[in-house]
């Protein structure tokens, strides 16, 4: 076995930044990513300060600040409009020592990419686990060019993850959440406008600008799972959003129907017993998919890629530095998947009179403030990465 290797299943957000955290740590990495390409995929991605701090620990926290657009006023509003609660760039920085960053996953990728050498990623190749190895063998991945032995597994494989099933193939896995997805992006609107959730019955709305001048949207709403727009997605959100207030019609308009992405929402309310077994440890949505109600999927897969390296380090063994990662992960990512789950019910009420009372709550507990929306990421976008000196009282 070749000494100190890892290998990363998956090149998402989590994957590359495991790598590079890796490779800075002294690893020969290995990434295998079953695209054949690394195209650019999806649409926008709200990097909070807590990723914003993981990424400081391998040297991209700044690239991402500099790509930050929120300067002024935003908050949740009505589809009429009205504001429900109001808060500012300002007013998280203080708190959280940082304002939220909003970018293409695309330019992620792209940051992350950088930070690799060349070679480290290989498309086109679909990789399985054949055996996760333990403190005194090897793990072993399997890939139609041969079998990888590696010191080190990660699953960073998504919500799908065929490693997770391989480790625990009697978890239920995910489930769908009750609720569908659309993002696009778009050329800015003429008219300004403050960064905005606007909540309505059974619907959900954000707008949000880019650092490059383009905007991101994205929109929830419940549905059966699987169903589709009879004619185009499109027509689809004008049915469900077309009358919101402004920039929502201007978005729309602007809309390419081929450029809307729709996914229906699977989330994981039933938790893993463990994120690694052997030499194979999950992150990211393989380990704990989560509703995106929070935000927080690829920001929590960027914060495992970071406690994942600083317990990995060389000469790893599985049953002390994979159970720590265990042990500092697991409590933290269940208890936002289930914060997830428990703000999707609320955003998404659809009877009348419980969507009124929520509105008034909301509108009421504001008047305190600027700080409501940013209490419900208290324990959250707080967070800040193990140090060394936390690693050394590990080993």
């Amino acid at each position: 076995m070749e000494q100190h290797r890892a290998v990363v299943v998956g090149a998402g957000i989590g994957g590359l930044t495991a790598a590079v955290a890796l490779h800075r740590r002294g690893w020969n990495v290995t990434v295998l990513e079953r695209a054949a390409a690394l195209t650019p995929v999806g649409a926008g991605i709200g990097l909070a300060p807590n990723s914003q701090r993981a990424l400081d620990v391998i040297g991209l926290g700044d690239r991402v600040r500099e790509l930050s657009a929120w300067q002024g006023d935003g908050g949740m509003r009505a589809p009429d409009g009205r504001w429900l609660a109001r808060t500012s760039a300002k007013a998280a920085a203080a708190r959280f020592g940082g304002p939220l960053v909003l970018l293409h996953r695309a330019t992620l990728v792209e940051i992350l990419l950088s930070a690799l050498p060349d070679g480290v990623v290989r498309t086109g190749v679909a990789a399985s686990l054949a055996d996760p190895g333990d403190d005194d063998r090897p793990a072993v991945v399997r890939t139609p060019d041969g079998d990888i032995e590696a010191e080190l597994v990660l699953g960073a494989d998504g919500i799908h993850s065929t490693v997770r099933r391989a480790l625990f193939p009697d978890h239920t896995g995910p489930e769908y959440s009750g609720f569908t997805t659309w993002r696009v992006v778009v050329p800015a609107p003429e008219r300004p406008f403050p960064p905005h959730e606007t909540w309505g019955p059974g619907r959900l709305w954000g707008t949000q600008p880019l650092k490059d001048g383009r905007t991101y949207a994205y929109a929830m709403a419940a549905a059966p799972e699987g169903a589709r727009a009879p004619d185009d997605e499109k027509a689809e959100l004008l049915r469900l959003f077309g009358d919101w207030h402004h920039p929502v019609p201007e978005i729309l308009a602007a809309v390419d129907p081929d450029g809307v992405l729709r996914h229906d929402v699977h989330h994981m309310p039933t938790p893993l017993p463990a994120f690694h077994h052997g030499r194979v440890a999950l992150l990211g949505d393989a380990a704990h998919a989560m509703e995106p109600t929070l935000g927080q999927g690829g920001n929590q897969a960027i914060e495992d890629a970071i406690v994942l390296a600083h317990h990995a380090g060389p000469g790893l063994r599985p049953s002390r530095s994979l159970d720590a990662y265990t042990a500092d992960r697991l409590p933290r990512t269940t208890a936002i998947v289930r914060k997830a789950a428990r703000t999707g019910r609320l955003a998404l009420l659809a009877a009348p009179p419980a969507v009124a009372l929520r509105n008034a709550l909301i509108t009421a507990v504001s008047r305190f403030g600027p700080g409501l929306v940013l209490r419900g990421f208290d324990g959250i976008a707080d967070w800040r990465p193990p140090s060394a000196a936390d690693r050394a009282r590990v080993s």
